[in-house]
């Protein structure tokens, strides 16, 4: 069974459950996951459930796909995804945007939590990705492409859509919040970056690092979706003054940044 025949089967079984229109896709990032309790009318599908859909196997993503209304509009999100580093290769990171896309949704917005390289920035700021830097050591249209997907040699000179961009800036400067932007850059992780590492990134133009985002990126935008990125900096990935990093520190400060993120996107989701 080819791509397009996998993604055919987890379309017809989303559509099996709810054939209604969705105006756009939300996937949720590390820690990130709580604007589902503001998702109303909304039925959840648990990953283990679609054909042909791995599961998440990472702390702070549950693993399902939440579909229902908020801000007066309707919207599927994807309450964790698949990264790189569970040992998934490319076609299945990026699998679920596939799908997305199969059941008609033409606007993303892609989160993640991200590690703050730039020093104007601090814990707990969000991001507005202008352009990222793919340092994965790989790429999701690596083999076959199916022209029906999208085009051999995909053009990313505006991946991430200006005019959602500016949508979100002018949400944010609404509701009185001060919102960055810049480079996001992908590693492929799981371990965080060495000291020299992250002096390399930040000289060669990341604002942010993180494990995500890009795969996904690259497929919506071979597919042609407008899409909008934001990290939530979870912690400092400064060099020259680098402290110990676990899980547990990213989860918490994605924790108190949600109130932030989740009024922004809310409030980008009713503007469209």
């Amino acid at each position: 069974m080819n791509i397009v025949e996998k993604i055919k089967k987890a379309k017809d079984y989303i559509l099996s459950l709810d054939s209604r229109k969705i105006d756009i896709a939300i996937i949720l990032g590390t820690g990130l996951g709580s604007i589902v309790d503001d998702i109303k009318d909304k039925l959840v599908i648990n990953y283990k459930n679609i054909p042909e859909f791995p599961v998440s196997t990472v702390a702070g993503h549950a693993g399902e796909l939440i579909i229902g209304t908020i801000s007066g509009k309707r919207v599927l999100a994807m309450n964790g995804r698949f990264h790189f580093y569970e040992g998934y290769p490319m076609e299945i990171v990026t699998f679920a945007v596939r799908v997305i896309k199969a059941l008609g949704v033409g606007d993303i917005i892609i989160t993640n939590a991200a590690g703050g390289m730039n020093p104007d920035f601090e814990a707990g700021d969000l991001m507005l990705i202008e352009d990222h830097i793919n340092f994965m050591g790989t790429n999701p249209l690596i083999g076959k492409n199916y022209e029906k997907l999208g085009p051999r040699f995909p053009d990313m000179s505006s991946a991430y859509n200006r005019e959602l961009i500016t949508l979100a800036e002018k949400s944010a400067e609404e509701l009185g919040y001060t919102i960055k932007k810049g480079v996001y850059t992908a590693v492929s992780g799981p371990n965080y970056e060495t000291p020299a590492e992250l002096k390399m990134l930040r000289l060669i133009g990341g604002d942010a690092v993180g494990m995500s985002t890009v795969p996904e990126v690259i497929v919506a935008n071979h597919m042609s979706m407008r899409i909008l990125g934001i990290s939530c900096i979870t912690d400092m990935a400064i060099a020259d003054n680098l402290e110990p990093l676990d899980h547990r520190k990213v989860l918490e400060t994605a924790n108190k940044a949600k109130t932030k993120f989740i009024s922004i996107v809310k409030s980008v989701i009713e503007k469209l």
